[in-house]
């Protein structure tokens, strides 16, 4: 409408008024519309105005709701349309000029009233309801029709060039496709090079040459990533993709969303301009067809079952149809009528030695142009086929083809390295498998890539190679295999039945223990001292496993003997000092009466020497007489002579006054079990060196603690400094907030988040030690 022209508020609403005035003034209800008038009428004017007898037979049409008349300018005086040739239909009118009392479309009133003094003439705004619209179009012809459905199509970006998909959910995907959820579609997708004009093939082919896919004569490539756009005529999806041999970055990444887009289409376009079939147009579909079975088949079935689609999304590949269009060379098939396009293109793929077994069918339809523009209509015949055709590939819903973009996309993701872009093939295999390599041979895993987001382990084709470094040695009983069984034994610092302190004397002494849980206790390192065999020719069976990154599956559960040893130390010292007693003395005597032979009077009970009554204070020491046993003074003990009669050997060990001076005679011994007595002896025979080194230790407790635990830290423990904030949430540590080293997991956590206690036997710890939040709420033994 021209901006001169003047719009009267009359007619705007729903109500239609009488535009002849003769009776009622323009003040009723329009009910009629008369041709050949060419006005709305109401009852009285009606009746009014077509008494005479001439008048009688005009043809009066009663009005509906929301109707709107047609343009007068489109008609002759007879009737007929005047453009027709330009229009192509009657046009329905835009506006009633007011002073001319004629109906107008936009058109005409531009051609008649946009100059002179018509332009100020006031009219009456038409505004056309559903029912004028659905009379319209049932008064269009099939191609109109389908034109003016796709008036309103645009297209949107699915995918960008890294793979991330840019619809939030399966609504949202509905939602842009704007088509109903319930809908069942299919889904067409183009491949090429760069500059052969895949979104120009699509606008032409699916939407009568509308721009819905952005194209541009520059130089560089205007389509980026993956679009998409709904074709509410033939009921697909159509999407657009990236050019072949036009990216620079991220190719790899690229290359493998095109492999992808192909997964999911039920046919797919291969636009090429080469004059000839270049072997690259081969090399894409065998290696994509390769690919597609080794790789997204089973992963499209896994998909179907985990979400109970009632659809199948693998029975078979897409159908191809490659549409070659020639300037200067004839059509494949043209020179030999009695050759087969389709045939000569299979005759291709066995000569590059690319077999395409994947798609259900490959199809050939070529076009010459001679001059421009170029005829779609033989491309667009054929993909209308190939759609009706529902053998192979059913339609399906929206949200079943969402899923299966979303299925493969979290499969298949992440960052290519640069190493393992490999040139012989579109889709090599690194593309699509896990990129983690074993640290001890160099063997990539097999698995698909993000495998273990669904708790499947590594897994190598090759067996792999002991690694000093990594220890990577897995035991097994030897006992229990040969039963049918495959039981897993670690070396461990003590077995689960020994208590702290007597595990930690007898690991000295006996060194590290393998216990199998149905077997117990099968092996002591150093149990004979002299001659005791290797395990491996004796009770266990060793593999040879992967390291992966990350894995801490190799770490020897008798590294944290030191560890263990300076919990305890801890614990004890911090008891004690909130007595106010010297922190030396509590550890020692604490340690003696847990490892002290039957017969020994516990630390507790001895309040003063035996000999010379001289009262005990905290930081003095305590002796025990190994003859009899009693508590002494250092100067009513210091003497020695051996005493085999308690188990002592032939060595000299301290005694008291009086025993020293008895030592012809012979001791009255209490018979005791020769198995308990035998344990405690040895146990306080390394106890003795290891109280040694203990008040050593706990006399320096001013050396930075730092030291100390650096020195004692399992290996899979995160090193301290590296801590900077707790594992869980997230505190900062500092001197008011201490750090606690979680034994199951290694990380370091606040007290708040790792103060649960629980065994941890993977890690060699058989009693309840510290555990964070996390580990502590997983089931079953850590």
């Amino acid at each position: 409408m021209s901006a001169h022209t003047q719009t009267v508020e009359k007619g705007q609403n729903t109500t239609l008024l009488c535009q002849e005035s003769y009776v009622c003034s323009g003040t009723d209800e329009a009910i009629f519309e008369c041709d050949e008038c060419r006005s709305l009428q109401c009852q009285r004017c009606e009746e009014e105005l077509h008494q005479p007898e001439r008048l009688r037979n005009h043809e009066r049409t009663r009005i509906r709701p929301g109707h709107v008349p047609y343009c007068d300018s489109c008609k002759g005086a007879n009737g007929n349309i005047m453009h027709a040739s330009m229009t192509g239909s009657r046009q329905i009118a835009a506006v009633r000029c007011q002073v001319c009392k004629i109906n107008l479309c936009v058109e005409c009133q531009k051609r008649t009233h946009a100059g002179g003094n018509r332009r100020k003439h006031p009219v009456t705004v038409y505004h056309a309801g559903k029912a004028q619209e659905q009379e319209e179009e049932e008064g269009m012809d099939e191609e109109t029709r389908r034109r003016k459905m796709t008036e309103k199509v645009v297209s949107f970006l699915l995918v960008d060039e890294t793979e991330e998909i840019q619809v939030r959910n399966e609504e949202d995907f509905i939602k842009k496709l704007d088509c109903s959820p319930d809908q069942h579609l299919k889904v067409v997708s183009i491949f090429g090079n760069t500059g052969d004009g895949k979104s120009h093939t699509l606008n032409h082919t699916f939407f009568y040459g509308r721009e819905v896919f952005k194209t541009s004569p520059a130089q560089e490539s205007c389509t980026v990533g993956v679009w998409a756009a709904y074709d509410p005529v033939r009921k697909v999806v159509v999407i657009d993709t990236e050019g072949l041999l036009g990216a620079t970055v991220n190719l790899s990444q690229r290359t493998r969303l095109l492999l992808k887009v192909l997964a999911i289409s039920d046919l797919v376009i291969y636009r090429t301009r080469a004059d000839r079939l270049h072997n690259d147009l081969f090399k894409f579909l065998g290696d994509a067809s390769e690919a597609y079975l080794k790789h997204f088949t089973k992963e499209l079935k896994a998909t179907t079952a985990r979400c109970g689609l009632d659809v199948p999304l693998s029975t078979l590949g897409p159908g191809v149809i490659i549409f070659h269009e020639t300037v200067y060379t004839k059509l494949l098939g043209s020179d030999h009528p009695s050759e087969v396009p389709e045939k000569l293109i299979q005759d291709r793929f066995r000569k590059l030695s690319c077999f395409p077994e994947a798609f259900s069918s490959i199809h050939y339809k070529g076009t010459r142009t001679y001059n421009p523009p170029t005829d779609f209509s033989g491309l667009r015949r054929a993909v209308e086929q190939q759609l009706e055709n529902n053998t192979t590939r059913s339609p399906r819903q929206p949200g079943v083809i969402y899923k299966a973009l979303k299925a493969l996309s979290d499969r298949f993701s992440g960052e290519i390295p640069d190493d393992q872009m490999a040139h012989s093939s579109f889709f090599p295999d690194e593309y699509f498998t896990c990129s983690s390599v074993c640290l001890s041979c160099g063997c990539g895993c097999k698995k698909s890539m993000n495998h273990a987001k669904e708790g499947v382990p590594h897994e190598s084709k090759s067996r792999c190679r002991y690694s000093h470094q990594y220890d990577n040695r897995v035991y097994t009983c030897k006992a229990c295999y040969e039963r049918g069984m495959e039981v897993s034994v670690v070396p461990k610092t003590s077995a689960s039945t020994d208590s702290p302190w007597l595990g930690l004397a007898k690991y000295a002494w006996s060194g590290y223990v393998i216990e199998c849980p149905n077997c117990g206790v099968v092996y002591r390192s150093r149990q004979y001292w002299f001659g005791n065999q290797d395990p491996v020719n004796t009770v266990v069976r060793t593999e040879i496993e992967h390291v992966w990154p990350g894995a801490d599956g190799f770490l020897k559960d008798n590294n944290n003997a030191a560890q263990r040893l300076l919990d305890g130390m801890n614990f004890m010292a911090q008891s004690v000092s909130e007595l106010s007693l010297g922190p030396t003395k509590a550890v020692t005597s604490w340690l003696t009466d847990q490892i002290a032979p039957a017969y020994w009077r516990p630390n507790s009970q001895i309040l003063s020497c035996k000999k010379c009554n001289t009262p005990f204070k905290d930081n003095d020491t305590k002796h025990h007489c190994r003859a009899c046993g009693e508590g002494f003074c250092d100067g009513c003990s210091s003497k020695t002579r051996p005493v085999p009669e308690r188990g002592w050997g032939p060595a000299p060990v301290r005694v008291c006054d009086n025993c020293y001076d008895n030592r012809g005679i012979q001791l009255d011994v209490a018979e005791m079990p020769s198995d308990e007595e035998g344990g405690t002896l040895i146990a306080r025979k390394v106890g003795e060196a290891v109280q040694n080194t203990l008040g050593a230790v706990v006399t320096a407790m001013d050396i930075p603690l730092g030291l100390v635990k650096d020195a004692a830290r399992p290996a899979y423990w995160v090193p301290d400094h590296e801590i900077l904030h707790c594992h869980n949430c997230r505190k900062e540590f500092s001197i008011k907030l201490s750090k606690h080293h979680c034994r199951a997991c290694g990380q370091g956590f606040c007290d708040e988040c790792s103060h649960d206690r629980r065994a941890v036997p993977s890690r060699g710890w058989d009693h309840p030690v510290r555990v964070c939040f996390n580990c502590n709420k997983k089931p079953g033994d850590l």
